[in-house]
């Protein structure tokens, strides 16, 4: 596909890594020309310097013949208004526009029917949605939801004394009585996908299917707390800490925000009256202290700055070593050194914003029979969760599934037909109308054929 991306900062740049990962044809524009040159050369990318509302600008970067146009700039009306232009340059092209300010947020259906958005991307709102659900849920380190929040797929490391140590995958829902599907394990930094006879062992990361009700049982079951924090402390007062302490006060949970700027805490405590906004430096170990870091629940470092996060969720844990801590990282670069320190959850906000937008650019390839409605990074970009909704008759369709000739690293993990979940077993088969949840270390499967072997 010819894709079209308006901005070069952090989403913009993020994006066109993961679509041109996908071996798609990325132009892309920004008014800087040494962004652009960055940005074109390190990922082998047409890039136009220019004004991406601008008609020129965008023919320059091939709109006539473009699939989708996508804006990412720090302006939500430029955004807009870019996707604007698109659409009258090319009544064919699909258009996405990040918008962020919290006043548009009840407007976004008016975006897509009156303005002709097909999605409208709030990277920030996005972020807090996924927070809120770990804090909900502190047993796990990720919670992805599919088949419209009916299903979850949880990563969990396993512990010392844990019942999951040393037994096989085939063995736990029997042991546990627990009714999951395990569907990855990360073990010693590789990935895969197990089989029944797989054994797992202390410190093993494994990813696992199941509805919210099973999932919470299987882990009342391995003695993990199930219960929704009671209170959090927040360090860092931007969109993403707004529209996550909005949520977070809706269930009840305490909620405090520091954050250093005295006008933007101004602005929180305006909006957030239930909320206790802290003027002070999220980094300060007295002021830490006297706000209760030792005994809150949980800690959400949201800064701008990596280091601060790094740093305050390092602390978190060492004084206060039961805490539920999610860290946002920007730099994937500290990915790997950061993989044995214990952080709690790493949010990548630029991750979640690529899952979303790949999924619907693959659902865009779909053949007649098979569309992925949604993509999700489970492990970075080692395996991938997709959900197909299975539009008509295909080569995997009316046959069991023990005949069809799978890809290896795949498994099948889930089957929705109607009101009905099924975890699949070999004589089921897969039906028009089904929504299919497969999860596999290969890459770029657009289409529900592409899970077998061929």
């Amino acid at each position: 596909m010819k894709i079209i991306i308006v901005g070069c900062g952090k989403i913009g740049a993020a994006l066109t890594k993961a679509l041109n990962d996908e071996n798609h044809d990325i132009a892309v524009i920004d008014s800087d020309e040494d962004t652009v040159k960055s940005v074109a050369n390190s990922m082998d990318v047409i890039g136009v310097e220019g004004n991406g509302a601008s008609i020129q600008t965008q023919r320059e970067a091939g709109i006539a013949g473009a699939n989708l146009l996508i804006a990412t700039t720090g302006s939500d009306e430029v955004n807009i208004l870019c996707c604007m232009i698109a659409k009258k340059a090319n009544t064919n092209i699909s258009t996405i526009a990040r918008v962020r300010n919290p006043v548009y947020r009840e407007e976004i259906t008016y975006f897509k029917e009156e303005l002709g958005l097909s999605m409208v991307l709030n990277p920030e709102l996005l972020a807090a949605r996924e927070i809120a659900r770990l804090l909900r849920f502190p047993f796990a380190v990720k919670i992805d939801t599919l088949l419209r929040d009916r299903i979850e797929i949880l990563r969990h490391r396993i512990k010392e004394n844990s019942p999951l140590a040393d037994i096989r995958v085939m063995d736990v829902n029997r042991k546990l009585g627990s009714d999951v599907i395990i569907c990855t394990i990360e073990r010693d930094g590789e990935v895969f996908i197990p089989n029944g006879a797989s054994m797992l062992f202390v410190d093993d990361m494994i990813s696992f299917v199941a509805s919210p009700e099973d999932a919470t049982r299987f882990f009342r079951n391995i003695k993990e707390e199930t219960h929704q924090v009671k209170d959090t402390i927040i360090a860092g007062g931007g969109k993403i800490s707004f529209y996550l302490a909005q949520q977070l006060l809706s269930l009840g949970i305490d909620t405090k925000i520091i954050e250093m700027d005295p006008k933007r805490c101004e602005i929180l405590d305006e909006n957030l009256e239930a909320a206790t906004i802290i003027c002070g430096d999220g980094t300060d170990e007295e002021l830490l202290l006297e706000e209760g870091i030792e005994h809150t629940e949980s800690v959400v470092t949201l800064t701008n700055i990596d280091e601060e996060n790094i740093l305050l969720a390092l602390y978190a844990k060492k004084v206060n070593p039961g805490v539920k801590c999610i860290t946002k990282v920007n730099r994937v670069v500290f990915d790997d050194l950061l993989e044995d320190i214990d952080l709690g959850t790493i949010m990548h906000t630029k991750s979640i914003v690529a899952d979303r937008v790949t999924s619907f650019v693959r659902a865009m390839q779909n053949s007649m029979g098979s569309n992925v409605e949604t993509l999700i990074h489970i492990i970075d970009e080692k395996a991938e969760a997709l959900e197909f909704l299975v539009t008509g008759e295909t080569e995997v369709t009316g046959k069991p599934l023990s005949e069809l000739d799978l890809k290896g690293n795949l498994i099948i993990a889930a089957i929705n037909r109607g009101k009905t979940i099924m975890f699949p077993k070999g004589q089921d088969e897969i039906r028009p109308g089904d929504r299919v949840i497969v999860v596999t270390t290969h890459k770029g499967l657009n289409d529900l054929n592409d899970i077998l072997r061929k």
